[in-house]
């Protein structure tokens, strides 16, 4: 398997430890000690606890989180990844009590690894869109 697989390979490993099994150890398994996140999610830290924290987050309101993802490109030391995270709230998220509804997030993340682990991201999610199935956020009336 050449890096560029190999990178791949530790990229989706993460998300589906992080996201989809809830396992918060994967942190310190898949993020470098030097982890910078150059987007952090909804207000976390920069860092490898502020990774940790979002998904701790999204975890206790949505037990049954998980990410699908819809391509995943890896070029040089870059894999970049298009998922769509969701899960039914039974937890309150972002002061939004559970309601038993799905919830989902959709996004880009770009991440660079470096000797196995990962030690950069950079992404955008669609937070405005979260906020709006949260209502806390209108919907836009029609133009």
């Amino acid at each position: 398997m050449d890096t560029i697989e190999q990178n791949k390979q530790t990229v989706t490993a993460f998300i589906d430890a992080l996201f989809t099994r809830g396992d918060l150890s994967a942190v310190d398994t898949y993020l470098a000690e030097d982890f910078v996140d150059h987007d952090p999610p909804l207000g976390a830290g920069p860092d490898r606890e502020g990774m940790r924290g979002a998904a701790a987050l999204f975890r206790q309101a949505c037990p049954d989180w998980h990410s699908d993802q819809g391509f995943l490109v890896g070029e040089g030391d870059l894999v970049v990844e298009i998922f769509t995270a969701s899960g039914t709230r039974h937890g309150e998220l972002m002061g939004v009590a559970g309601d038993g509804h799905t919830v989902a997030l959709k996004g880009i993340n770009v991440f660079r690894v470096r000797d196995g682990r990962i030690v950069e991201r950079w992404g955008r999610l669609d937070e405005l869109g979260l906020l709006r199935r949260l209502g806390l956020v209108p919907e836009l009336a029609p133009a």
